[in-house]
């Protein structure tokens, strides 16, 4: 089989692929990625001279070349994680998140469409259901979409745009949404990585607001487990909700990490809430799993710990995003396509 990843050298993605070629050692895998500031191939160093492997740069957004990619590469099917995905960043530029959740999955799309109508699998996120009460009922693959910042727009139009393709062209497509990811190689912005290398670099971890707001957290492998068993038994046109029952307060996350590290609560700094901070996510992943037999592996509590000592074991490769020293090598060494 052969795999065409967008977003590959991302968090999710990367792991995705180390997952993929581990389990799946013949297959091949086309990674496309544009190396924005979230994209980093440090986090694929290890697997950069298998002959299976193949990194190509360029913009999804470029439908051009886009199809240049797909129609050269000839994949079974396109796994399509690449997205802006900070909400903050969203808030201070939105024009960035339609060009590419919205118009670069446009493109991906229109192109498996003219390539012989490729197996399409579209990784979106919890956020595109809105906000939930702390009573109400968790969010499922029949919940209405009630996006509340521009990310979450404009992940929610990506999928209706997939879920449109399916219905109107018959492209084979499949969604999944899943809740708040954790693990090796998520960049140091996010909220958990942010706060263990804080710490570790003797800094203080700024916590927004009241420290209430709830998601439900999944460890990275065990998303990419479900993607897998999507991709090969998943009905098509369907969608699939992937959540680690794991709902957390930013709180408790905060005194957890606090607590396995040994540093005490003078360490967090509240900082002034985020704009239409959602206050809680959660996933009910019931169809996965009983569909096709998927359940996370990895529960809160060892993800964490492992988390917390991969990033005091690969502090080079943290410190060098955290300086931006990664992008200038990167950006002099792969060129656009």
């Amino acid at each position: 089989m052969k795999l065409l990843i967008t977003g590959g050298a991302g968090f999710i993605g990367s792991n995705f692929i180390h997952y993929w070629l581990k389990k799946y050692p013949e297959d091949k895998i086309v990674n496309l990625d544009l190396l924005t500031y979230a994209g980093n191939l440090e986090n694929l160093k290890d697997i950069q001279d298998n002959q299976n492997y193949k990194f190509t740069k360029a913009d999804i957004a470029d439908k051009v070349e886009v199809n240049k990619i797909i129609s050269e590469e000839k994949p079974d099917a396109i796994v399509h994680f690449a997205a802006e995905s900070h909400v903050d960043r969203s808030i201070l530029g939105p024009e960035e998140f339609v060009r590419t959740n919205i118009l670069g999955t446009f493109n991906l799309l229109e192109s498996a469409r003219q390539n012989g109508n490729i197996r399409f699998h579209h990784i979106s996120t919890d956020e595109v259901f809105g906000s939930l009460g702390p009573n109400d009922a968790l969010f499922n693959e029949t919940t209405p979409y009630d996006p509340r910042s521009p990310y979450s727009a404009s992940k929610a139009s990506s999928d209706h745009l997939v879920r449109a393709y399916f219905h109107t062209f018959n492209l084979p497509i499949t969604i999944s949404n899943c809740s708040n990811n954790f693990g090796p190689y998520q960049f140091p912005e996010k909220l958990i990585p942010l706060f263990i290398t804080n710490l570790i670099e003797d800094k203080k971890i700024p916590l927004y607001g009241d420290g209430m707001n709830v998601r439900d957290w999944l460890y990275v492998e065990d998303h990419s487990s479900a993607i897998d068993l999507i991709l090969k038994k998943g009905k098509i046109g369907e969608t699939y909700c992937i959540g680690g029952n794991s709902e957390k307060t930013n709180k408790e996350i905060t005194y957890k990490i606090l607590e396995i590290m040994s540093r005490g609560e003078e360490m967090i700094e509240f900082v002034e809430d985020r704009k239409g901070h959602d206050r809680r996510y959660a996933i009910d992943s019931t169809k996965i799993q009983r569909e096709l037999g998927w359940i996370p592996k990895t529960n809160f509590e060892d993800g964490i710990k492992k988390t917390i000592e991969w990033y005091k074991e690969n502090e080079d490769w943290w410190k060098k995003i955290k300086s931006g020293e990664y992008q200038n090598y990167y950006k002099n060494n792969y060129k656009n396509r």
